[in-house]
């Protein structure tokens, strides 16, 4: 097993459980135009996905409106963040323990900068991470690949050195396209989905052994 250079972190439902807050602001924002939106169509149609590939399967006779529907669902989100968001159990003695073993770490999100940047100092983590890959910044969008890869070039990486967490079916498919190896974080899906999804293990938070035991067993085998 190669030596683990890398942590590169999802955002919404993986470092935090924000899914069921980005779902009352979709039933809101969808309900204002006569749509009904149900939790499993969010899960499969919606998390993970930017609004410019969500709102053309929703509202395709509003395409020149989509833009401002986008960023009005966006502040609407961020005025529902509290001050102060827990972050998923676990995460900051993971980032301790790849500081210690100087492990590279970036958040690599669909979500706009703005959001991002709001998310991470809402949780207290924003000091932790110096890389974030945010919506726009790579040339495609998470299904496809192409944010994580960006977070590799950054950081120097390839992919064998690198570890994906993601907990949707579109990071999930971006992770593993990747070829990074890829935890699924189950704040939303259950353990099954994850892996159907592409994940190579599925973990219920930052403590879950399985975790760490991969990252025992990289640097054992390389020392």
């Amino acid at each position: 097993m190669t030596r683990v250079g890398a942590l590169l972190f999802d955002l919404d439902g993986t470092l935090v459980h924000s899914d069921p807050l980005h779902f009352a602001v979709f039933q809101e924002l969808l309900g204002e135009y006569g749509i009904e939106l149900d939790w499993e169509t969010f899960q499969t149609k919606i998390s993970g996905r930017t609004n410019e590939l969500v709102l053309p399967d929703f509202l395709p006779e509003l395409a020149a409106e989509h833009a401002a529907i986008g960023d009005r669902k966006e502040a609407m989100f961020r005025a529902r963040l509290s001050a102060r968001v827990d972050p998923m159990p676990g995460i900051e003695t993971l980032l301790d323990r790849a500081e210690a073993e100087g492990i590279r770490v970036a958040v690599v999100t669909n979500a706009p900068r703005e959001n991002a940047v709001a998310m991470l100092a809402a949780t207290g983590l924003a000091p932790r991470f110096p890389l974030v890959i945010a919506g726009g910044d790579a040339a495609w969008p998470k299904p496809n690949p192409a944010p994580y890869r960006l977070a590799m070039v950054k950081l120097g990486l390839t992919p064998e050195f690198s570890v994906v967490f993601e907990d949707s079916l579109a990071g999930l498919a971006a992770g593993r396209a990747s070829g990074a190896h890829v935890f699924g974080l189950a704040s939303s899906l259950d353990p099954d989905a994850l892996l159907a999804a592409g994940a190579h293990v599925a973990i219920t938070d930052f403590n879950d052994p399985a975790l760490h035991a991969h990252l025992d067993q990289a640097k054992v085998r390389t020392t």
